[in-house]
């Protein structure tokens, strides 16, 4: 860890140096909480429950996501840097994991500023502390999901706007696919299988405050085989 750390840090100096990631932050802040007041009308609801305000999530996702990912690798190969990085004293799965913990310590720091909103509604009934901390765990799990997907269009890409059509693309694929399991005339072992591809059929459970096994393995395993699949496009472009 010590030694990507260099890396990570330079990772997050981009978007701390970049207007763009201060737009996009204060967008998604804005959003969230339109959604919260005026869209959802939370506070006509008299309902102690934000699950309203995290059912959202996963749609946000499909566009914050690969604006935070489109620059990676896609960027590096416009500028030529891609291969002067594959030249360092790094092997290519301390880039890709460097290339990803700084878009997710950018995430966290985005959600993190999501507390105060459901910290001022607390007084105005009785909220379930664990569902709420379920709700985030969720929402951290999710975003590692999606961020991998995300890096894995962005080394696939030539550029930002084809990395960023594309991770919206998949993440389309990957969030609404259940959807399609539910029509009529599927065969039920297909749409089982559509419902377990699902980020938002996964998502769900923790937007009840309920940590299953079943959907962190699920996360998990999607972000460790949209990493191994990144570093092996990379040792694949190294040697070809």
């Amino acid at each position: 860890m010590r030694k990507i750390l260099p890396l990570v840090k330079k990772e997050l100096a981009v978007f701390f140096n970049s207007p763009a990631a201060y737009v996009l932050g204060a967008a998604f802040i804005i959003f969230m909480s339109v959604w919260f007041f005026f869209l959802l009308r939370f506070p006509a609801r008299n309902i102690a429950s934000l699950r309203g305000y995290f059912e959202v999530i996963p749609i946000v996702f499909i566009i914050l996501i690969p604006a935070l990912t489109m620059r990676g690798w896609a960027e590096e190969r416009k500028l030529g840097t891609a291969e002067l990085l594959l030249t360092l004293p790094y092997t290519e799965v301390h880039l890709v994991v460097a290339k990803f913990l700084g878009p997710f310590f950018f995430l966290c720091i985005l959600m993190g500023l999501t507390l105060p909103l459901p910290l001022t509604v607390l007084p105005l009934g009785h909220f379930e502390t664990g569902e709420i901390v379920g709700e985030y765990t969720g929402i951290l799990l999710l975003g590692a999901a999606a961020l991998s997907i995300g890096q894995f269009a962005s080394v696939l890409s030539t550029n930002q706007v084809s990395s960023f059509l594309l991770g919206a693309g998949a993440l389309i694929f990957f969030t609404l696919v259940h959807y399609a399991g539910e029509l009529s005339g599927i065969p039920s072992f297909l749409g089982s299988l559509l419902r377990y591809l699902s980020l938002e059929y996964h998502f769900d459970s923790f937007r009840k405050g309920v940590l299953d096994t079943r959907d962190i393995v699920y996360f998990l395993f999607i972000c460790a085989l949209f990493q191994y699949l990144t570093v092996k496009t990379l040792v694949i472009r190294k040697w070809s």
